[in-house]
Formats: structure tokens, C-alpha cells, sequence
């Protein structure tokens, strides 16, 4: 084949014997393989033969040649009774396999004997079949087993038994598989009329599903005594479906043959969608139940879409080489991909659209696996591969290793990363995980039953928890320490019924399309849902409280309405990308806009907060964000503040941190990245782990803030000492904390914390021994040893009242707190009164995210005639965002800004100015003075917005003193240079600053302000569930953070948590989790182990064995509610993970993202989605539980593009994190905006390729 075939390059990849040779027909149906080898079976010429046979008039397939020239070759038999037949397999890593074939007759003998040796009369076994059936010739042969023969890695390690067998019924239908182990795994039953029509099946430890077949051979019965069964009516042009349910779906079908297609599906609510095909069977259009139109454009030869075009006429286009391989994508906006591949079909290069390149390189020209890559920031990684295309090393950028072992079977048996960390995986006989084992000897082992469900899993110090199975393998009951949660479902599979440790239930019911309708919580709280005809979420009701959705041509939310009133409001700008979102805060319009860059990052976050009468501006503040060359978001420039700029090394690591052009803090790390050394000034924090990894010890430079910290061989924290105290910490079966033990000079106080079942706080049993309390059945706390507490029908905490003991005279002097919400059941207003008179009122403003931003506090005061009343005018006090992270706070006198850790909510530095010094920094930006001076007349004018951006951009440029070459030659282009524009410029006033370092707990939890010099500011003691127990404050410095992502309001004495307050006295929250039971059972809980778990957020926690439990044995096997449902593929797993979060994507502009775990039988869950931001989602905050194996990542691309490319395709970054060998996973999944389900695996080749994702908004019930 010439240079310029289509197939040149598959062709020459053939090994030269086979292009050379006149005896092979080679076939491929694509340009990037694999070759079908055909040629004539060998066969052993009789002893009589004189002459050549004749060729037989056909080839036989003979192997398979990949585009890297790797064979895979069949071995057929020559002579005898399986002459032609495959009986042996030679795969292109080297390894063998025999396949055992056997003959009707040898069955037959076999069951004769097996009966005789059992005693048992043996059954008819015919020892011929009929030669031919409906299917066509039968020759009786049947594959009865598969062994591997020959392994060039363990020679002399080869399996004792198959790989797996198969077992035959008298008519040579296969009955049964058996597994490796020699477990039968399924097991078939057939017609006793028509031979090969199976009339049921079942996987071992499952029930049985039977079918039910008409005269034509169509099934007409599926039925399936432990779930749904099923009907099917066919007609000339259509299918009727219907379920135990008596829940129907029409699919009506057009064409013949291979080219019937379903254009029509009537849904069991009565909606309609259709489909469009062309002529030979490629979609061209999807109508959806609302009437809208996505058209697909498929190439005419490939039939490779080349467009797409979505219902509002947004367009996305895409390019491919002679391969059919992508090399361009462009959107509506102009933005492109770019792929460059090598002469064999290799991704070598690719540009993201926003511009970051990434580079493969391979050293192996018959291996598809990378040897390297080196991403944007020129870091080069590096990687060895097993002959089976296993990983055996990945070496970082920095030049640290981590080795893989692995068993015979491909499992991984130990992970080697460096500074001596180790992790032993062992399995059984059915390659089940059975135990893992870590560095220190501390061994966690697992259970199954017959059907493969983990079942118990035993902790290192020998307790067991457990789970229960119905038989479809979903979870009824799990049980932990001694406490049970269970759970109901209906014959559709749906929960319908959870019962708490209490004994308490939350109730479910669900339409014909198995959408939420309503939920009944464990106090009563019921709350419904409505959907219109495409899914969206369009009203819901909560106790009385309704709630409208309005969305665009698009299905993007523009409002929404609250009692008839209007709420939040959405704009977009003409690219789909969200612009702003407004809603009135107590009279107050607050809103937040958002900026971005060229690229589509986000540039700028600017909050403005506007009076209710005049509409004067009270409050504004802006965060931007800048990127480096290499793309990291590496600079944040925090509203009057220099930019702080992160410096890192590698492909991101972190090594120091500078506010403007001052150098602050500078970490230091070990060969695994991990902190050892953290400087400020002349603070040093020193940090080192145990062998198994766990923190082991933090020591400063100051003594008296040394810790050390000990752990239990559960992996619990049990102590923590430091020169003034030790705690020492007690825990429950279940991982609860129940007592703290402190000691010091002087000191020894033991603190029991008790609980009910659910979790709920009880009476300290020491200090009230005579309580007969033992629960709270719907979670809501009444009284405990201070307080009475009153709930509303929401759930909400409404009053607080001092408790006045038996026996205790009253005096009318108990205190009450009242507390007020909005209809998003955020506490917007605040009271404290004794003798019905007002001690202190407070007021609180939101933004449409729901995050605070002002408030007012009246405290009780003196007035001028000698009464005691509230003050006239509040104190108030106002707060900037960046994200979910509060990093200002203002008041009259004071701003105080944090500076978080990267990537978490653990605060560095403070930096406090004086609100005088900042009125000295008032000035114009550079757009603004142009403006004001730029008419012809010298009066003012106004710019376009795009060049009052391009004009902010320079000004940061000069005040950074780093002019880009792009800025330059925009300057020169319009004839003026970066002087002259300087000189254009108001001057920057410096303001005086106090800068202080955050000494924190390893929660992030504050314990001292560290000023430059080195000296201690303020410091504090807190208990373990952040009740502040001392202070010293000589510079009366105001230190509000608490636990991480909780600000102390000292007028009511609780915790802003970003989406709740938080009541440290009692260690839970005064509301219902806003994500319902996605964050725990008990919807008020806090983390019942405080010391070691946190909730930045105020809704789930974040701690890994929480985020899926599989360690103990509740993980991975609640319904798609409450936890992980579980899979027996990674694909199903990711589709379901998918189908659950799409919809919630599209409404939120944002991506989602989690990952694919395999337990320890071997099935796979997902961990619960995080969220994103709207061009970006990291999987691996959503980590797998301990003792779970990551294996994929899945995530959402959105809806704001609307159709641009990078929402139907896997962007550069996507394929960095599924090809980072850190990240060590085999695959990475996709939904798109239009409902397509799509993977790659772990060297960027497309795997998965299918529609059948929700592709409209659709709002989850309980976000």
C-alpha cells in the first residue's frame, strides 16, 4: 500500500512474513485495526494419500494483529475428532491457553460414570446431537474448560486448576460456569420443547428470572420473583412494555432487519421522544417529551459525527485525520482542541482550549503505553509496564518512585511508594479481596456470601460489623457495633424505607418514572416534588412552603419563585457561560458576578450588596484569580490586598507562598510530597508521620506547642500530647467518640460523652445518673442539662430557654433565644431576651449561594434618660467570599482577611488593616480615568466592555511589574508603550498591615496567631468539639475562626458554618442538612468523632471512611439516596453515578465529579459526587473509603456551554488525570450536556460511546 492509503500505516505494522505471504487474506474494518488474519486449517495427511489435498474452499480465522503488530494466534487442531477446531490461544504478551473441548459423546460418558460412582440411575444423555438446529450446523463439540499452559512471568507459578469451566446439558445447551475457584457463578435452564431456548438463569446466591416465549420464539414474560417483571407485546411496528407495576412503554420501531431503529418511545407518564435516522441507521435527530430538536451530522463515509447542533442552534464541530482519529474540535466561540498522533495511531501531543499542552512519549513501538508524559508545566513523569500491560513503577517529576507487585491473576498484591510506606492486598481463590494489610502489621480482613456480597469486615482489633443482603444483593440491614439501620424497598428496586438505630423511620414514594415525588423524614417533615414532562424539577413543597422553577430555551434556571415571590435569578452571557445571580436579602439586593478570562477561566468573583430604598451601593468585594503560562490558577489577588501567589514545583506541589513580592512561608516536603517543614520568619513547624502514614508528631521551634500524636491499630487517634496537657480519647464500637481524658500539673479530668443510638447527645449518665432518657426518636433534642428547645415544622431550632431544675424556685429570669428563617431556612434574624425584655437583637444578610455577607447586632445599652434598651443603630459587620471560603470580615474599625491553605479550609495567614488605612487606598483603575478623560471635549466616556478588561488586565500587569508580550503588542498596535500608560495611573497607598501566621490543630483548627517576629499574638485551648476553654489575647486581637469553615458569633454563641450554624454546646447543627440524607441519617449531626472528622461546609463530612464506609461495613450499600448502590462492571457503576448527578449538572453549571471503587468482593460503587467549579472537577475529593480499591473516575461537563466541544468531548485535563500515574486509575467516564455516556481509558483511547443520560435539568429533592 502506497504512502497515502488510509491503511499505509496499519499495513507496514503487520510483521513482514505476513504482508509477504500469498497464503493469508487479511481484513480490517478500521484504520486503526485490528487486522483479522484468514488462512486454510492445517491438517495431517492420511497414511493413504499420495497427492495433495485440494485447499478447502474457505479460510478460517487464524489470529489477530493489533496496529503495533502484537498477534494474537489460534491454535486449531489438525487431525482427529476436533480437526479445524480452536483448541489453543497464544495471546501477544506470550501466555497460552489451552481450550479443552469435548465431544457429545464424551459428555455422555462422563454423566454415565458420574452416576455410577454415585450410585444414581443414570439420566438420558444422548451420545449424538442433531447435525443441524435453527441456527445452523451443530457438530456437537463444546468448550468444556480453559487453562493457561504457559506464562512467561511465572513459568514454574501455573494455575493448579482452569481458568474456568463449563458444564452441558444432555442437549448441549450450556448449564452452569464455574469459576477459577471451581464455584459455579451461573447456571441456565432451557425449554423442554425447543432445544437452545433458555427459559432461566441465575448468578449463584440470586433468584431466578424466568422468561416466557410466544409461537414466534419472542419473549413475551420475563419474570423475576424478587423484583420487577416484565410483558412484551409486539405488533407490526411497535413493542408494548410493561411492567408489575402496570407501568407502560410503547417503543415503535421503522426499518428492517439490522436497520430497525426505535423512532418513537411513549414513556409510563405519557410522554413521547423520537429519533431520526438516515438510511443506513445513523441518528440524525433527537426530540425530546417538550418538543425540542438535537441534530447530529454524521460523516457521510465514517459516519463520525461531525456536528452537533442543540435545540437553541448552538453548533459544535469536529475534525478527524485519515485514522478517524480526532485531531480538532471548535465551539460556537471559536475555541479549539487540538490532538497530534504519531505514524502508529498514537496521542503525542494535545492542546486544551485553554491552551495547556500535554506530550506523550513512548520507547516501545509495539506498545500503545506512554513511557512518559510531560504536562504544561514541563514536568515529566515517567512509567514501566509488565509485559500484560501492568504498571510496575511510576516515577514522579521530582524523581520518586512507587513499584506495584502483582499475582499471577494481574491483582495487585503490594504498593511500595517511598519514605517506606507498604500496602499488602491478599485475595482468595475467587480473586476476592480477603485482607489488607499496612506497613506497621495492621491487617483488616473481609467476608462474603455465596453470591459475593461483603458481608463483614473485621478490624484490625477484631470487632466485626456486618451487612445483610436481600436477594438481589441491596442491603437491608447493616450493623456496627451493636447498632442496626435498615432499610425497605419495593419491587422496582427504590427505597422506601429507612429505619434508624432509633427505630425511627424516613419514608419514600417515587412516580412511574421513578423520580422522588415525596419523602417523609424520621420527625415528620414531609416534602414533595413535581417534574414537568422532561424531568425538570418545576415546584416543590416543603411543610407548606412552595417553591417554582423557571428555566430558559435551554433548560438553564433563570428564577425562581418562593411563596409567590421571586428568589434567586440567573443571567448568562451569549456563550451560556453564568454571569450573575441576584436575590433580595432582607429588603437588600445582593448579587454576585462573575469574569472571566479569554480562555473561559474564572477571572473575578465581585459581590455587591445594594440598600432597599436608595439602592446605594453599601458593600462590595472582589476576589480575582490569575494563571501562570503553564495554566495553574498560581495567584489570587484577595480584594485591597496584593496578589498572593503560590509557588510551586513539579505539577503543582507546594513550596511557598508570597503576598505581593514578600516571601512568607515556605514548606518543605518529603519523596511522598507530604509537609516535614513549614517557616515563617522565625517559625519552624517540623512534621513527621508514622511508618503506616498517620501523623506522628508536630513540633515548633516553640516548645510549648509540640504534639505528638498516638494512634490505635483501628487507625483511631487516641492521644495527643503536648508540654501542658495530654487528652487521651475513648471510642465505642461503632468509632464514636465517648470520652475524653485530660491530664496535666495539677490536673485530671475524664469527660464521658453519651449518645442514643442515632447519635443525638444524652445526659452525662456521671452528672445525671437518675435520667431515664435513652433516645430522641426523631432526632430532635427537647431539653438537655441547661436549655428547653422548640422546633418548627420544618425542623428548624425556633427557641432556646434556660432550664430551671425541679425543685429550683423560679424567678422569671430564664433566658430565651429566638431564632427566625427565610424560605431557604437560613437564620436571618436573632433574639436573646430575660424578663421579656431585649438583651441583644442580631440580623442577617445572604447572597444567592447562600453564603453570609452582613450583620447587624443591637446590644443592650444605656440611653441618655437612664433606660435600658437596645441601641439605636448596629453594629454591623461585613464579609467577603472567595468560593465557599470566608476570607473577610469587616466592621467600622477593622478588616481582617485569611489566607487558606490551598485546596482546603485550614487558614495561614491573617492580615489585619485599619479601616482609616483603607480608605487611603481608594483610587481609580486605569479603565476608569481613561474614561473620565477620554472625550474629545475632555469629558468622560464610556469603553466597550472588553476593553475596560483588557485595560484592568494591563493595570495588574504594571502594578505586578510583569507586562506580558501580548499586552505589549496591544499597546504598540494602538501606538502607545507601558511609561505612558503608567503615567496614566493613580498612585498606590501602601497601607500599614498586621500579618500573622495560623498555628493550627490537624483538624485546622487555630491554636496561636505567630507574628513575624516569631512571638505568640493570641493563643487558645478548645475541647474537642471546638468550645473555646481558654484564651490569651494581651494585643485583644478578634480570632473568630473556629473548627474549619465555622466563624463564632459571640451575640448568640454560634457557629457560621457556611450552609448552617452549628450549636458547639451541643456538638450538632440547629437545622436540617440542606442535602438531606446525603449527609448522614441524622440530619443535625456534626461528626460524631470530631477528632479526627470536620464539615467545612455545614452538610457531609469529608473523611474518607464516611465518604463510601466500606471499612466497616456500611459503605457502598445503601440505595442511590443514601449511599452507594453497588455493580458487578466499572461501566454500570459509572452509568448509574452518572444518570444520578447529570441532570443536577446541567441546572448548576458546574461540574461533578467522583470515583469508582472496588470492594472487597469485587463489585464497584461510586463515591458521592463532589461539586466542581463551572469549567473544572476533581474527582479525588470524593475519595474511596480505606480498604476499597480506586479503579475509575467519572465526572459532568455542565450545561453552560451548551454544545460547545468540550462539554461532548474529554478536554486535555481530562485526559491528564486519567493518564496521571498518580492518579492511578484504568479509566475516566463522561456526561455530557446532551446525555452521552463516554470513557477513555487510561492511555486516552475512547472505550464506552453511547447515548441514554438525563440531558435537562432535573433539580434533586434534597439540594
Amino acid at each position: 500500500l502506497d504512502e497515502g492509503h488510509r491503511l499505509a500505516a496499519l499495513w507496514q505494522a503487520l510483521p513482514e512474513e505476513l504482508r509477504l505471504s500469498p497464503h493469508r487474506y487479511l481484513a480490517t474494518n478500521s484504520p486503526q485495526g485490528p487486522w483479522w488474519l484468514l488462512g486454510w486449517c492445517e491438517r495431517v495427511p492420511e497414511a493413504d494419500e499420495v497427492l495433495p489435498a485440494p485447499l478447502p474452499p474457505y479460510r478460517v480465522l487464524t489470529g489477530l494483529v493489533d496496529r503495533f503488530g502484537r498477534t494474537q494466534t489460534f491454535h486449531r487442531e489438525a487431525a482427529g475428532e476436533f480437526s479445524g477446531e480452536i483448541t489453543g490461544v497464544t495471546d501477544g504478551a506470550g501466555r497460552h491457553f489451552r481450550l479443552v473441548l469435548t465431544t457429545q459423546a464424551q459428555r455422555a460418558e462422563e454423566a454415565r460414570q458420574q452416576a455410577i460412582s454415585g450410585g444414581t440411575e443414570p439420566s438420558a444423555f444422548p451420545d449424538t446431537l442433531p447435525g443441524y438446529t435453527e441456527y445452523g450446523r451443530d457438530n456437537g463439540i463444546r468448550l468444556s474448560a480453559v487453562w493457561l499452559t504457559h506464562d512467561p512471568e511465572y513459568p514454574e507459578n501455573l494455575p493448579a486448576a482452569p481458568l474456568v469451566r463449563y458444564g452441558w446439558t444432555p442437549r448441549g445447551e450450556l448449564a452452569v460456569v464455574y469459576d477459577r475457584s471451581g464455584k459455579q457463578v451461573r447456571s441456565f435452564t432451557y425449554d423442554d420443547k425447543y432445544r437452545g431456548r433458555m427459559v432461566a438463569h441465575r448468578h449463584t446466591g440470586r433468584p431466578e428470572i424466568r422468561y416466557r416465549y410466544d409461537s414466534d420464539g419472542r419473549v413475551t414474560e420475563q419474570l423475576n420473583p424478587a423484583g420487577l417483571s416484565y410483558t412484551y407485546q409486539y405488533e407490526k411496528d411497535h413493542i408494548t412494555i410493561t411492567d408489575s407495576l402496570d407501568r407502560r412503554e410503547v417503543l415503535h420501531t421503522q426499518g428492517e432487519a439490522g436497520l430497525k431503529r426505535v423512532v418513537k418511545k411513549e414513556h409510563a407518564d405519557g410522554s413521547v421522544t423520537q429519533s431520526q435516522f438516515d438510511a443506513v441507521g445513523r441518528l440524525r435527530a433527537q426530540t425530546d417529551a417538550a418538543g425540542r430538536t438535537t441534530e447530529y451530522s454524521p460523516d457521510v463515509v465514517t459516519g463520525l459525527i461531525t456536528r452537533i447542533t442543540t435545540p437553541d442552534g448552538r453548533a459544535s464541530a469536529f475534525y478527524y485525520n485519515h485514522h478517524n482519529q480526532l485531531t480538532s474540535a471548535t465551539g460556537p466561540d471559536g475555541l479549539e482542541l487540538r490532538r497530534e498522533y504519531d505514524e502508529s495511531g498514537r496521542l503525542i501531543q494535545e492542546t486544551a482550549p485553554d491552551g495547556d499542552i500535554t506530550r506523550y512519549r513512548y520507547d516501545n513501538p509495539h506498545s500503545d503505553l506512554p513511557c512518559a508524559t510531560d504536562d504544561a508545566t514541563g514536568s515529566r513523569k515517567t512509567m514501566t509496564w509488565s509485559r500484560y500491560g501492568q504498571l510496575l513503577s511510576f516515577t514522579d517529576c521530582s524523581g520518586y518512585v512507587t513499584r506495584y507487585d502483582h499475582d499471577r491473576f494481574g491483582q495487585v498484591t503490594a504498593v511500595h511508594r517511598e519514605e517506606g510506606l507498604s500496602q499488602y492486598r491478599a485475595y482468595d481463590s475467587r480473586g476476592q479481596l480477603i485482607a489488607v494489610k499496612d506497613t506497621q502489621g495492621h491487617e483488616t480482613r473481609y467476608e462474603y456470601n455465596a453470591a459475593g456480597d461483603l458481608t463483614t469486615v473485621i478490624a484490625p482489633d477484631g470487632s466485626r460489623n456486618g451487612t445483610q443482603y436481600d436477594a438481589w444483593g441491596k442491603a437491608i440491614c447493616t450493623t456496627q457495633g451493636g447498632l442496626t439501620r435498615s432499610m425497605e424497598y419495593d419491587a422496582a428496586g427504590r427505597v422506601i424505607r429507612l429505619t434508624s438505630e432509633n427505630g425511627s423511620h424516613t419514608t419514600f414514594r417515587y412516580d412511574v418514572l421513578d423520580r422522588l415525588i415525596q419523602e417523609t423524614g424520621f420527625d415528620g417533615r414531609t416534602q414533595r416534588y413535581h417534574h414537568d414532562l422532561t424531568g425538570k424539577l418545576i415546584r416543590s413543597e416543603d411543610e407548606g412552603l412552595v417553591t417554582h422553577w423557571y428555566y430558559d430555551e435551554a433548560d438553564r434556571l433563570t428564577h425562581r419563585t418562593v411563596k409567590g415571590e421571586t428568589a434567586e435569578q440567573w443571567q448568562y452571557d451569549e456563550r451560556g457561560w453564568l454571569t450573575d445571580i441576584s436575590h433580595i436579602s432582607e429588603g437588600h439586593r445582593v448579587a454576585v458576578h462573575y469574569g472571566y478570562d479569554s480562555k473561559g477561566r474564572l477571572a473575578s468573583e465581585h459581590l455587591t450588596v445594594h440598600h432597599p430604598q436608595t439602592n446605594e451601593l453599601l458593600w462590595q468585594h472582589e476576589t480575582r484569580h490569575a494563571y501562570n503560562a503553564q495554566g495553574l490558577a498560581n495567584r489570587c489577588i484577595p480584594d485591597s490586598l496584593p496578589a498572593v501567589e503560590w509557588l510551586t514545583y513539579g505539577s503543582g506541589w507546594l513550596a511557598g507562598m508570597k503576598l505581593g513580592d514578600t516571601p512568607l512561608v515556605d514548606f518543605t516536603r518529603d519523596r511522598l510530597h507530604r509537609e516535614t517543614l513549614r517557616s515563617f520568619g522565625r517559625y519552624e513547624l517540623t512534621t513527621a508521620y508514622t511508618p503506616a502514614g498517620q501523623l506522628q508528631r508536630q513540633h515548633l521551634n516553640s516548645l510549648q506547642y509540640d504534639r505528638d500524636y498516638t494512634w490505635n491499630d483501628n487507625g483511631e487517634l487516641i492521644r495527643i500530647s503536648s508540654p501542658r496537657q495530654t487528652r487521651s480519647y475513648s471510642y465505642s464500637t461503632t468509632g464514636r467518640l465517648t470520652g475524653v481524658h485530660t491530664t496535666a500539673a495539677n490536673l485530671d479530668i475524664r469527660i464521658p460523652y453519651a449518645t442514643d443510638p442515632a447519635g443525638n447527645r444524652l445526659p452525662d449518665p456521671e452528672l445525671h445518673p437518675d435520667s431515664t432518657l435513652s433516645m430522641w426518636p426523631d432526632n430532635r433534642i427537647a431539653r438537655d442539662a441547661h436549655y428547653l428547645y422548640r422546633y418548627d415544622r420544618h425542623g428548624r431550632l425556633t427557641e432556646k430557654t434556660d432550664l430551671i431544675p425541679e425543685g429550683v424556685i423560679r424567678t422569671d429570669d430564664e433566658r430565651t433565644h429566638r431564632y427566625h428563617y427565610d424560605s431557604q431556612h437560613r437564620l436571618v434574624h436573632y433574639t436573646r431576651t430575660q424578663y421579656e425584655e431585649p438583651l441583644v437583637e442580631s440580623r442577617y444578610l445572604y447572597d444567592p449561594l447562600g453564603r453570609r455577607v452582613a450583620k447587624r447586632v443591637w446590644r443592650r445599652e444605656r440611653d441618655l434618660t437612664g433606660w435600658m434598651s437596645l441601641s439605636r443603630k448596629p453594629q454591623v459587620t461585613w464579609y467577603g467570599w472567595d468560593g465557599d471560603r470566608l476570607t473577610t470580615i469587616q466592621n467600622d474599625r477593622t478588616r481582617i482577611q485569611t489566607i487558606y491553605q490551598p485546596g482546603s479550609f485550614t487558614p495561614l495567614i491573617r492580615v489585619e488593616t485599619a479601616t482609616g488605612e483603607l480608605a487611603k487606598t481608594q483610587r481609580r483603575s486605569l479603565a476608569d480615568t481613561l474614561q473620565q478623560s477620554g472625550g474629545e471635549d475632555g469629558g468622560s466616556v464610556v469603553f466597550p466592555p472588553v476593553l475596560v478588561q483588557m485595560l484592568d488586565r494591563l493595570e495588574s500587569e504594571i502594578l505586578a511589574d510583569r507586562v506580558s508580550e501580548e499586552s505589549r503588542r496591544w499597546l504598540a498596535s494602538c501606538g502607545l508603550t507601558v511609561a505612558q500608560m503608567q503615567s496614566q495611573m493613580d498612585p498606590v497607598y501602601t497601607p500599614a498591615r498586621k500579618i500573622h501566621l495560623y498555628h493550627c490543630d490537624h483538624r485546622g483548627l487555630p491554636l496561636a496567631l505567630i507574628s513575624t517576629e516569631g512571638t505568640t499574638a493570641w493563643y487558645a485551648e478548645y475541647d474537642e468539639w471546638g468550645n473555646q476553654l481558654n484564651e490569651e489575647n494581651p494585643h485583644q486581637l478578634q480570632q473568630l475562626i473556629r473548627l474549619p469553615g465555622q466563624q463564632y458569633d459571640e451575640e448568640s454563641g454560634l457557629y457560621y458554618n457556611r450552609h448552617r450554624y452549628y450549636d458547639p454546646l451541643q456538638g450538632r447543627y440547629i437545622t436540617q442538612d440542606p442535602i438531606g440524607l446525603k449527609g448522614g441519617w441524622n440530619l443535625y449531626g456534626y461528626q460524631l468523632n470530631p477528632i479526627s472528622d470536620i464539615d467545612p461546609l455545614g452538610l457531609s463530612m469529608w473523611e474518607d471512611a464516611k465518604s463510601g464506609a466500606c471499612t466497616n461495613g456500611l459503605c457502598g450499600t445503601l440505595s442511590a439516596m443514601i449511599g452507594p448502590d453497588k455493580f458487578d462492571s466499572i461501566d454500570s457503576t459509572a452509568y448509574d453515578a452518572l444518570n444520578k448527578i447529570n441532570s443536577q449538572s446541567i441546572c448548576e453549571d458546574k461540574e461533578f465529579a467522583g470515583l469508582i471503587c472496588k470492594d472487597n468482593s469485587g463489585r464497584y460503587f461510586s463515591t458521592a459526587p463532589n461539586r466542581g467549579e463551572r469549567k473544572g472537577s476533581y474527582p479525588f475529593n470524593s475519595p474511596c473509603p480505606n480498604g476499597t480499591e480506586k479503579v475509575s473516575a467519572y465526572h459532568t461537563h455542565g450545561a453552560d456551554s451548551h454544545g460547545e466541544y468540550w462539554d461532548e468531548i474529554f478536554s486535555g485535563k481530562d485526559e491528564k488525570i486519567v493518564k496521571s500515574k498518580d492518579n492511578n486509575i484504568k479509566s475516566f467516564y463522561l456526561g455530557t450536556p446532551s446525555g452521552n455516556f463516554k470513557a477513555i481509558d487510561n492511555h486516552g483511547k475512547e472505550i464506552t460511546n453511547r447515548k441514554g443520560l438525563p440531558n435537562v435539568c432535573r433539580v434533586h429533592g434534597n439540594m
